[in-house]
């Protein structure tokens, strides 16, 4: 199964997400990696109960051979329905220091 299939499926079954963007960045960052470095944006009412670290590592926790193998870098934007309303687009991510070098 591709990468960011395999992302998907874990955290559509683990999150339930009333919505969810998977954005492959690594075209912004040095190297040869073409599915190294990745935006989640993930809207899920459980986050609701949760504090901003601890959907962080619930997300680091499903997604933990990823990050172990093939995934260097993954910026999360983790919110409730509500936040969405309110921070609806995140911010665009920074291109990579060595990108150019």
């Amino acid at each position: 199964m591709e990468l960011t299939n395999q992302i998907k499926s874990k955290l559509k079954a683990a999150c339930k997400p009333e919505h969810m963007e998977l954005i492959n960045e690594s075209h912004m960052h040095a190297g040869p990696a073409t599915q190294s470095h990745f935006k989640l944006i993930m809207v899920s009412g459980q986050f609701s109960e949760l504090k901003l670290i601890k959907r962080h590592q619930l997300v680091y926790k499903i997604l933990q051979e990823e990050l172990a193998g093939p995934v260097h870098a993954l910026a999360l934007h983790l919110l409730t329905p509500d936040e969405w309303k309110i921070q609806n687009p995140v911010p665009d991510s920074p291109q990579c220091s060595g990108k150019n070098v």
